[in-house]
């Protein structure tokens, strides 16, 4: 199982961006973690997945800004080590 920890920066705060990272993660399926806001601006995501492709478009997704209204200046993806999700869902 691929896990990953995403730090997204740019205006991502405001503009929809964790309700639609929500609903990127259920269209594109078996994609499980969180998605919240941190003090500094910055939006951070836990995600894993079994299927590596779709972690992989889950990720291009989030580097294009899932939100419309989102601009999304830098992503920073690491492997992360996390319990296991068995869901998607919208932390605060």
């Amino acid at each position: 199982m691929k896990k990953v920890r995403i730090i997204v920066s740019g205006r991502v705060q405001g503009v929809g961006f964790r309700y639609a990272t929500y609903a990127l993660a259920l269209d594109i399926g078996d994609i499980y973690g969180r998605v919240w806001n941190n003090d500094d601006g910055t939006v951070e995501i836990l995600a894993q997945s079994h299927d590596n492709s779709k972690m992989a478009s889950f990720i291009k997704g989030i580097r294009q800004g899932p939100s419309k209204w989102a601009k999304v200046t830098y992503v920073d993806v690491k492997m992360a080590n996390f319990s296991n999700y068995h869901d998607f869902k919208i932390a605060n």
